[in-house]
């Protein structure tokens, strides 16, 4: 679906400028006459994966349908400081009310892009993929797991719903994860895929017992990582996971394992450096 036609987008844009515009734009309404019209410039003041040109634009025809938006790349492009992303004209009034929400919008995602971008280079060569959480921003997700896949990752769940997570908590309270994946195998479709968390050894050889599809390796070292993908042998897809952010990522795929699972490409990531400049006729 287009980003441009998702109703999850459409939702989270109407939120955006009813929180940033409350009433109405005091400012732009005392200062510039009615009848203005603007032409504005996106400029990327550094290098970046553009990404929410969609986006930026739907807010855009949010407040004013009239307005005309102009991209000069397309989401996925990489850009170097000093190009001109996109043009927005318009009336002046109502193209500097949607220019903050916009821009919220466009530089976290081209933030998230650009981000996913150098981790999938980072493992270049391996057959490692670079996978997001569901440690994003609440509400956003919907554009923040589409920006990961713009810079070139993969989406893990979108949320509770579309697969089973057995993580450690789930473990305790079900009695152990030979229980908790037997429970799950008996209540769950046959089309859903099971993942189980483990933290060592000894529970990496529970969750092959209990034939898990996916075993996610929690926090381990990369010799650890290593020692279970030989032990494992194809048994199960293998995620690397835990503070991946901060590691050195080409090391950890040459450990073997098939997803490397990052919370920071959404939860902590910068974002890009975007400038919107006005001229008024």
């Amino acid at each position: 679906m287009s980003m441009l036609t998702n109703p999850l987008v459409t939702q989270i844009i109407d939120i955006a400028l009813n929180e940033d515009v409350g009433t109405g734009d005091i400012t732009t309404e005392t200062t510039i006459p009615a009848d203005k019209t603007a032409l504005g410039r996106f400029i990327a003041k550094e290098s970046m994966v553009i990404c929410g040109l969609d986006v930026a634009e739907l807010v855009f025809h949010t407040v004013d349908k009239d307005v005309k938006f102009t991209p000069f790349c397309h989401d996925g492009d990489y850009v170097k400081k000093g190009f001109v992303i996109a043009e927005v004209t318009g009336n002046a009034r109502n193209v500097l009310t949607g220019e903050r929400t916009a821009l919220n919008l466009m530089q976290r995602m081209t933030g998230i892009a650009t981000r996913t971008k150098e981790a999938v280079k980072c493992v270049e060569g391996t057959n490692a993929k670079i996978a997001d959480t569901r440690k994003t921003t609440p509400g956003l997700r919907v554009l923040e797991k589409y920006a990961v896949r713009v810079g070139g990752g993969s989406n893990h769940r979108f949320n509770l719903a579309d697969g089973i997570l057995i993580k450690d908590n789930h473990i305790a309270v079900s009695g152990g994860i030979i229980n908790a994946v037997k429970n799950a195998r008996q209540a769950a479709p046959h089309t859903i895929k099971i993942e189980v968390e483990v933290e060592n050894k000894d529970q990496l050889m529970q969750a092959l017992e209990a034939k898990a599809d996916i075993i996610m390796l929690d926090n381990m070292s990369n010799e650890e990582m290593a020692e279970c993908v030989k032990i494992v042998d194809g048994r199960a897809m293998l995620e690397a996971s835990g503070n991946m952010g901060d590691k050195d990522l080409s090391a950890v795929a040459k450990t073997g394992v098939d997803i490397i699972s990052i919370g920071a490409l959404t939860h902590s990531v910068k974002a890009a450096d975007i400038s919107l400049k006005f001229t008024i006729s």
